[in-house]
C-alpha cells in the first residue's frame, strides 16, 4: 500500500494518507483536480481564489472536497504562502479565515493547532506538503515547503513550534511528505544547489541532487525533507513519503511545471476531529 491512496466519493477524487487512516480522530487528505466545477485550464477542482477563477466555482469546489473528505468548509483555516518559514499557531479565533472571512495575517507557510474541529489548509502545484500528527499531545501541523522552505528547513521549524506550543516530542510525531514534484521532473539551476550546499551536511549532498551535462541539476525535495524530519528528531519509521509526483500525473494533479503555469491549485487538509 502506498503512502497516499486514491479515494472517491460523489464524483470527487482525492488522495488519502494511509498512515493517518489508521489513527483515531484525524481529518486529512490531498485534493486532485477531479470532481469540481471549474473550467478550461482550471478544470475542475481548483482550490484557489487567486488564479482567475470565478469565486462561486471555487467555493463550490471547497464544498465538494470537504464533503468528500468529511469536514465542514466553514471550519477551514488557510495559509498565506510566500515561501517563508513562518508558522502560525491556529486558535478558535481563526476558524473560517480564508473561506468565510478574510485573512488578517500574511506570510504564513506553516500552520499548527490543537483545536478539534479546525481544518488546516495549504496550497500546491508542485511544492511539498508536510503533514505532522502528534496523537499524544493531540496536535497537528501542516506546512508548505518549496525549495526555499526546504533549504531553510520549515519542517524542522514546524516540529519545534509544536514542541514549544503544545509540548510535542519529535519521537511522538508521525510525519508525511505529500504529493509534489519528484527528482526526475525537478530541474534547477546552480544557484539553488549552492543554497542546499550551504544549509545541508556535506555527507548527504549526493542524496539531494545530481549534475547534468547541460549544467543544470535534478533536485530531490522528497529526500531533502526526509533529512529535515530526521534532523528534527522524528523517528525514521514515522516518516512516510509520497509516491505521487504532481508533474508526472498532470491529468490527476495540477503541476506548475507540466502546465507552464496554466493551472489551478491543489490543497492539503489536516485537522483533529471533534469528539462525538
Amino acid at each position: 500500500m502506498g503512502t497516499f491512496e486514491k479515494r472517491e466519493k460523489n464524483g470527487v477524487t482525492w488522495l488519502s494518507a494511509t498512515p493517518f487512516e489508521k489513527m483515531e480522530g484525524i481529518v486529512q487528505g490531498f485534493s486532485t483536480r477531479l470532481g469540481g466545477v471549474s473550467t478550461e485550464h482550471l478544470s475542475s477542482m481548483n482550490l484557489s481564489f487567486s488564479r482567475g477563477d470565478q469565486e462561486e466555482n471555487v467555493r463550490e469546489n471547497f464544498r465538494r472536497i470537504a464533503d468528500a473528505i468529511g469536514f465542514t468548509p466553514e471550519d477551514l483555516v488557510f495559509s498565506d504562502q510566500t515561501h517563508t518559514t513562518n508558522i502560525r499557531v491556529v486558535t478558535e479565533a481563526d476558524r473560517g479565515k480564508g473561506f468565510t472571512k478574510p485573512l488578517d495575517y500574511t506570510d504564513v507557510d506553516g500552520l499548527i493547532t490543537d483545536v478539534p474541529g479546525l481544518v488546516l489548509a495549504t496550497f500546491y502545484a508542485d511544492c511539498v506538503p508536510l503533514y505532522f500528527v502528534d496523537l499524544i499531545r493531540k496536535a497537528v501541523g501542516l506546512s508548505h515547503s518549496g525549495w526555499r522552505g526546504t533549504v531553510h528547513k520549515i519542517g524542522k521549524i514546524t516540529v519545534q513550534a509544536m514542541a514549544d506550543q503544545y509540548g510535542s516530542r519529535p519521537e511522538d510525531i508521525v510525519a508525511i511528505i505529500g504529493p509534489s514534484i519528484c527528482q526526475d521532473c525537478y530541474e534547477v539551476s546552480e544557484d539553488v544547489i549552492l543554497e542546499f550546499q550551504k544549509y545541508y551536511r556535506e555527507d548527504c549532498q549526493s542524496e539531494l541532487y545530481y549534475r547534468k551535462e547541460n549544467g543544470k541539476y535534478q533536485l530531490n525535495l522528497w529526500r531533502a525533507n526526509e533529512i529535515v524530519m530526521e534532523e528534527a528528531g522524528i523517528l525514521p519509521e514515522n516518516i512516510h513519503t509520497t509516491q505521487w509526483c504532481t508533474c508526472c500525473n498532470p491529468e490527476l494533479l495540477y503541476s506548475h511545471r507540466a502546465s507552464k503555469g496554466k493551472r489551478g491549485n491543489l490543497a492539503a487538509f489536516l485537522g483533529l476531529k471533534r469528539s462525538e
